[in-house]
């Protein structure tokens, strides 16, 4: 009986709460963005509280991108009438020059071309110096009139027809003079239109291409720009002239640039073209390459804090504002993400916060983060 009294003593003391425990330091409240002091923590972190200021600050706006080329520096090359690759000695990265031989096709269509361009020259002759027979014996009345109307028309129909297989012959790179010498070619070259860099390969040899296949691609890179996507709510802060910041993901260094056209299509995504240019030409850049930028929308009166009043957590940006000074409590709230310039950042809050008049932490901010989360202060 007396081992009985015992235990049901020990039980009864376990289970009477300690009210002298002290508050544990940095104690949370319900809210999880909340976080209140002891005062001795209040004490060691000396937190300073202000108000938002009103200054002039050099507004930007966050953007990515790609850089391309203007479309006469971008050429696909395609086999005006098809054939079957004969030759050629091109790598992707490869460096041509205007006019250089890329490609060489063969195809019976190309001897048949030509043969039926020398059979309707030599027919064009004929008619020529018969149509003129019939014009002098027209004159003296010799001929019938309906005589001299079917020979003129036989003689440009045919011209027509002579000027049309002329003019395919050029399509395909082959002189007319040339062949109206007897040399008749089974093959024709495919020549560059510009200079470039070879970009896409498509073709090996003996594979036949058809007018629509694209056989390769080639790029001029002496004037790469930057094109921009910029969100529909920054459309209004964009003007021509204006300085961007870009830098690409293989990069660590920015390169300048200037806006030059701003689009005037809204895409799906809700973002519009910015078409940039770079302030010195680099031959070395490649198109498809993306970007970052930070495009410079000149100063404007807003709303501001000292960095020292912002945290960084978790990629995104906060300040604190007291809720309650007798109990030293501060509340965590996110605002926009935006660049600090000689030494205050713009603040737009994400949610409405109320009245915060010289209830902003500026100092002692990161100390706050601490114990909100519960590290060692």
């Amino acid at each position: 009986m007396k081992h009985l009294s015992i235990i049901f003593l020990l039980l009864l003391s376990c289970s009477v709460p300690k009210d002298s425990e002290e508050k544990k330091a940095g104690e949370h409240s319900s809210d999880l963005n909340d976080v209140s002091l002891t005062e001795e923590q209040f004490k060691a972190i000396s937190i300073e509280l202000g108000s938002l200021e009103s200054r002039s600050l050099s507004g930007t706006i966050k953007a990515n991108g790609m850089l391309d080329v203007p479309p006469q520096n971008l050429v696909s090359i395609s086999a005006p009438l098809g054939g079957f690759v004969k030759s050629t000695e091109l790598l992707q990265g490869m460096h041509v020059k205007k006019g250089q031989v890329i490609v060489v096709l063969e195809h019976p269509n190309y001897i048949q071309l030509q043969q039926d361009y020398l059979d309707s020259k030599s027919s064009l002759d004929y008619q020529e110096a018969e149509y003129q027979r019939q014009e002098e014996l027209a004159k003296e009345n010799v001929n019938a009139l309906k005589a001299l109307q079917l020979v003129k028309a036989n003689y440009f129909s045919t011209k027509a027809k002579v000027e049309g297989l002329r003019a395919q012959l050029k399509l395909v790179n082959i002189n007319p003079s040339e062949i109206e010498n007897g040399e008749i070619k089974s093959s024709i070259s495919i020549v560059s239109p510009i200079s470039g860099f070879i970009s896409q390969v498509n073709v090996n040899l003996g594979m036949h291409v058809n007018p629509t296949d694209v056989m390769f691609k080639i790029v001029d890179t002496d004037h790469v720009h930057a094109e921009a996507q910029v969100f529909e709510k920054d459309i209004p802060k964009l003007q021509i002239g204006q300085v961007v910041h870009v830098l690409l993901t293989n990069e660590s260094k920015e390169r300048l640039a200037k806006v030059y056209l701003i689009g005037k299509e809204i895409t799906p995504e809700r973002t519009v073209r910015v078409h940039c240019h770079f302030d010195g030409e680099d031959a070395n850049l490649i198109p498809g390459t993306y970007f970052s930028a930070t495009i410079e929308t000149g100063s404007n009166q807003v709303d501001a804090l000292p960095a020292s009043a912002i945290v960084h957590f978790e990629a995104k940006d906060f300040i604190f504002i007291e809720k309650d000074a007798a109990n030293h409590r501060y509340q965590l709230c996110e605002i926009e993400p935006a660049i600090s310039d000689n030494g205050y950042m713009p603040i737009t809050f994400k949610q409405p916060v109320g009245d915060i008049k010289n209830k902003i932490v500026v100092k002692g901010a990161y100390e706050l983060l601490n114990a909100l989360k519960n590290t060692e202060l």
